[in-house]
């Protein structure tokens, strides 16, 4: 009888399982020092420049008065907005001529940075000065260097009468090549008026171009270096050309890098210094800080739309290569 009690007391138990902690997966821990990394921005962000876009959004709907006891503002929805499209005599001119400077840059410098990229992919001596070489304008223009070029202090010395070009004052050292000069290159091959001015254009912008082709080029040298050489080998094998290995091959795989680039100058170009719109809204700034805001929330309204027709131009031929 005892043994039975003892068998039930013994029976009824419950006994505590262990259980072991599943470490963390690699992916996991991979994010949790990702965000480590992007910590300092992420506080920067929400302290430092969510009240100043805050304060900017408030002033765009607003007059501000100066009295003794500080500034006073006052709301008057969409004023500021409707004198900087409808009243303003300058400022929709300025965007439409932002929009033009942005349809020519974007192009030239994706095809630029595509085709140096390319080139710099192949195997040469000296292959890392070459791409080093190619960086630099993006480290130097910056500071003191992008103020002398924004400002056009350097192209002002050259036309000058004192110029070191010819002493006369010629506007030839800020054009390399005339409309007249790529239309007799293009004239046996039927060409349309439109492409020999935008040839022309990018010729003469080439040191614009450079300047700002250096991170896009490390992009697509990135896209180029992640194709498997075993893809290349078997083309070889088939027999296709270069123009076809290009085409069928980098073109595709390097589309994802496309979209990258085209976002990337989008931002930058509508953010440089030299852009036409920005020099304009600091002008007005200067002046009348709270149209300015208005100005500046109908360019970053604009700047977004932009992002996503480009986007979604861009990502109708985006391929993206299955992993598994």
């Amino acid at each position: 009888m005892t043994n039975d009690l003892e068998l039930k007391n013994t029976t009824s138990v419950p006994q505590k399982k262990t259980k072991k902690k599943r470490a963390a997966s690699l992916d996991k821990r991979k994010a949790r020092a990702g965000w480590w990394f992007v910590m300092p921005f992420v506080l920067g962000f929400f302290i430092v420049y969510i009240p100043i876009i805050f304060d900017s959004l408030v002033y765009s709907f607003s007059t501000v008065e100066y009295t003794d006891f500080g500034p006073v503002t006052h709301f008057v929805g969409f004023e500021n907005y409707s004198y900087a499209l409808f009243s303003d005599p300058d400022f929709a001119q300025t965007l439409v001529t932002g929009m033009q400077e942005l349809l020519f840059d974007i192009p030239a410098i994706i095809l630029f940075s595509l085709f140096m990229a390319v080139l710099l992919n192949q195997k040469m001596v000296g292959r890392a000065a070459f791409r080093a070489i190619f960086f630099v304008p993006v480290i130097v223009s910056t500071g003191l260097f992008e103020t002398i070029n924004s400002s056009n202090l350097m192209e002002e010395s050259m036309e000058s009468v004192d110029g070191i070009a010819s002493g006369t004052g010629s506007s030839a050292a800020s054009q390399i090549v005339s409309a007249v000069d790529i239309a007799l290159l293009f004239q046996s091959m039927k060409v349309g008026t439109g492409l020999v001015l935008y040839v022309t254009e990018m010729i003469n912008n080439i040191y614009d171009i450079v300047n700002r082709s250096g991170v896009q080029m490390l992009i697509f040298l990135a896209g180029l270096q992640s194709i498997s050489p075993a893809i290349y080998e078997s083309c070889q094998i088939d027999g296709a050309t270069g123009w076809e290995t290009f085409w069928k091959i980098t073109f595709p795989m390097i589309s994802p890098m496309i979209l990258v680039n085209a976002v990337y100058t989008v931002i930058d170009s509508f953010t440089t210094n030299s852009n036409t719109v920005m020099r304009f809204i600091s002008q007005t700034y200067n002046t009348q800080k709270e149209l300015s805001a208005a100005m500046s929330w109908i360019y970053f309204s604009l700047i977004i739309l932009i992002i996503a027709v480009v986007a979604g131009l861009c990502s109708a031929f985006v391929f993206y290569q299955r992993r598994d």
